[in-house]
């Protein structure tokens, strides 16, 4: 007999903005997706994968049974293992016990620094609080991060050194009550969408002025009142010859500058040779844009900065961000609704991993690893021997990959992150990969980073357990069960516990962390016991709606904006800044610069989306190249092309548009089989230590041969 239907409010689990979803279930199945029009969030628009991108949870290729591989192989031919015939079905005993020998035989061996983790910003905090509790109280290292590192990096280490905080500063529902924003390194439209939506009413129902800085002709541009046509890499000269307008014509807001900043004359020093005309010369920037760029932003009553990872994705990604925050300080606009600071984080949960601490130098609650008295108060959560835990920083995303060898990285536990995609130079990843002794991944699906593992872990769909996800402006929210999971996947809190009590028992340390919660909110509780931004969230009060953090009790009612009196660290503090520009330019070889970004239809490394049936909407991967260029180098809209750089080649099709300016191409990196990052450069900002993703030398010529037929498919 057929069960009537039922509805399960939860949270969307692709982008940073949070929306609220409303799963409509019947026997066991998801019928369609609605939003309520009361969320605070998205007031009941959603996209389209939003509303019908969740059928990746019920795919024929999603493995829903542990896995062994059948034979130990050479680590160089892990990568055939796309073939389940490689691979043997296991109980989840056998799995779990393999896994749990396999770490600690490599912990005793060659210690704490020989073993790694990826927490995964798709996963819910109660997960990433565990897998990176699991990996610090036990195996005593600080060798675990997540995709930040690959996005937002930057953003947060600027952040971090000029006020003391990472997060977003404002809601970005506030949009509407700036009279002045600025967008930049952010395809909104297609990256943020709902967030898009609320940045066109402002300026078509509030009178709102938008400025666009962006290489790409993007679809705000028609909404914007000024347009800047950057050349990718050259954020810091235009974003300080703004600053420099603004010092010269008297524009800055001294009182702000005197009473909530520090440093404010070395900065404006530094900032004397960056000219609108200087500018010009390296941004391809207009100055007169640039002049009309300062002066309306200056002289706003509300003027707020939302920026992507066009600012962040950088060889000087930090300096980038540094430039936008200056310009903040220089004019007061921070710290009143309307304003703001505010980095648009990529996926559904990369604020919340971040604030769980799935970082390597920081526990949760971004309390340095490094710092006295840190360390002690974890100690006395977890139950862990006083000086048990690491003092010392761990390896970044990037590194540790980079440490995989003898004597280095010997064993990696991969939870939802797909290095294979997301990583720079995957050919040298792809390398790095295969130099691991032990590689476990916990996914959905088999994807081309969980090809190289050892030990599968099926992990449950979003929908198939609870949780909670921390939106882009703060906003913790509730993620509800709403179906059983398939077939024997688990849902990951469950995995990392029922694995660490096994570690537990093989490290005989039986008095060590609390393993068996029994409900997410316990492990919510947890965190909020020490991270005191947390102490007030409760899944009591996240039945209705969420609670912006920080929420200091279970009284404090959330913090809709940020810094409205002080900064965590003081006085906001000014950073000079020189110009250094992208670690790679075109050349006579390699005429043009590539930036990659996502499309609306798909989702980082495609895992979930290409297993969808929103992947018919946009099926293979394309390169975005102006016409002026097309003509010149005889290339046809439509035609297979192959795209070069000093590290990899990839063939895709033209698309000829007037998006992209003269000179500058751009690649969606969705698609493993024309994967944009066997392009890009893996050189690193020395702060952040994020890769140069948004500005790379390629060329580009008609393709010698036909393309294959899984590029003509649009398939894995």
């Amino acid at each position: 007999m057929s069960q009537a239907e039922r509805t399960v409010p939860t949270t969307c689990p692709y982008c940073g903005v949070g929306c609220t979803l409303e799963l409509h279930i019947q026997d066991q199945y998801i019928t369609h997706v609605s939003s309520p029009f009361d969320s605070p969030v998205n007031h009941g628009n959603l996209c389209v994968k939003g509303r019908f991108g969740y059928d990746f949870i019920y795919n024929k290729a999603r493995v829903t049974t542990p896995l062994i591989r059948k034979e130990a192989q050479d680590p160089g031919q892990r990568e055939q293992a796309f073939d389940l015939s490689a691979w043997r079905a296991v109980s989840w005993d056998e799995a779990l016990d393999y896994t749990a020998d396999r770490l600690v035989e490599i912990y005793r061996r060659d210690g704490a620094e020989a073993l790694a983790a990826y927490c995964c910003a798709k996963a819910t905090n109660e997960d990433n609080y565990l897998l990176q509790k699991l990996f610090r109280a036990l195996f005593r290292t600080n060798n675990i991060d997540h995709c930040t590192r690959l996005c937002h990096a930057g953003s947060v280490a600027a952040l971090q050194r000029a006020l003391g905080s990472s997060a977003m500063s404002n809601t970005a529902a506030e949009v509407i009550q700036s009279d002045v924003f600025i967008v930049t390194g952010s395809n909104t439209t297609e990256n943020h969408p709902i967030i898009a939506l609320q940045m066109k009413a402002a300026v078509r129902k509030h009178g709102a002025k938008m400025i666009v800085i962006d290489p790409r002709r993007i679809e705000l541009v028609d909404f914007a009142e000024l347009w800047l046509p950057i050349r990718p890499g050259s954020n810091v000269p235009v974003f300080a010859a703004m600053a420099h307008v603004i010092l010269k014509e008297g524009l800055a807001n001294q009182d702000f500058i005197a009473r909530r900043t520090t440093n404010f004359s070395e900065f404006a020093e530094s900032m004397e040779k960056f000219t609108p005309e200087f500018a010009e010369r390296i941004s391809g920037v207009d100055k007169e844009l640039i002049i009309r760029a300062a002066r309306l932003y200056a002289q706003a009553d509300h003027g707020a900065i939302f920026w992507g990872m066009g600012i962040s994705q950088l060889s000087h990604g930090t300096a980038s961000a540094l430039a936008v925050i200056n310009l903040a300080f220089l004019t007061g606009h921070i710290g009143r609704p309307g304003t703001g600071l505010n980095p648009l984080r990529g996926q559904n949960n990369v604020q919340g991993a971040s604030d769980m601490g799935a970082m390597p130098f920081h526990f949760p609650g971004y309390m340095a690893v490094d710092k006295p008295g840190n360390a002690e108060q974890w100690e006395a959560a977890w139950h862990v021997e006083p000086g048990g835990l690491n003092r010392r920083r761990g390896l970044t995303t990037t590194e540790i990959l980079g440490h995989a060898h003898p004597g280095g990285v010997r064993g990696l536990y991969i939870m939802g992150e797909n290095p294979m995609m997301s990583e720079p130079n995957l050919n040298l990843t792809r390398h790095h990969m295969q130099q691991l002794e032990f590689l476990v991944t916990q996914d959905l699906f088999i994807n081309e980073s969980g090809a190289f593992a050892d030990v599968f872990l099926p992990a449950a769909a979003w929908a198939e357990k609870d949780g909670t996800f921390t939106n882009t402006d703060r906003r913790v929210q509730r993620v509800r069960r709403a179906l059983e999971p398939s077939g024997q996947a688990r849902p990951d809190w469950q995995i990392i516990c029922d694995l660490a009590r096994r570690i537990e028992q093989r490290l005989d340390r039986p008095a060590t962390a609390k393993w068996d919660y029994a409900h997410p909110a316990d492990i919510l509780k947890e965190v909020g016991s020490v991270s005191v931004e947390y102490r007030g969230v409760t899944y009591g009060r996240l039945e209705q709606s969420g609670l912006q953090v920080p929420v200091w009790d279970e009284l404090h009612p959330g913090t809709p904006f940020l810094f409205a009196e002080t900064f965590p660290s003081g006085p906001g503090k000014f950073h000079p800044l020189d110009y250094i520009p992208a670690a790679e330019a075109p050349d006579e070889a390699f005429p043009f610069i590539l930036t990659t970004g996502r499309v609306l239809e798909h989702w980082h490394g495609g895992t979930l989306t290409r297993h969808s049936a929103v992947n018919e909407l946009y099926p293979q991967a394309i390169v975005e190249i102006n016409p002026a260029d097309a003509l010149l180098y005889n290339i046809e809209d439509g035609q297979p092309v192959q795209v070069a750089s000093r590290r990899g080649m990839v063939v895709l099709r033209a698309l000829v548009s007037e998006r992209t300016r003269p000179g500058v191409v751009f690649i969606p990196f969705h698609f493993a089989e024309a994967a944009a990052n066997l392009l890009t450069n893996d050189a690193l900002d020395p702060l952040a230590l994020i890769p140069e993703f948004k500005a790379c030398a390629v060329n580009i010529a008609a393709a010698q041969v036909e393309l294959p037929e899984y590029v003509r498919r649009g398939r894995i």
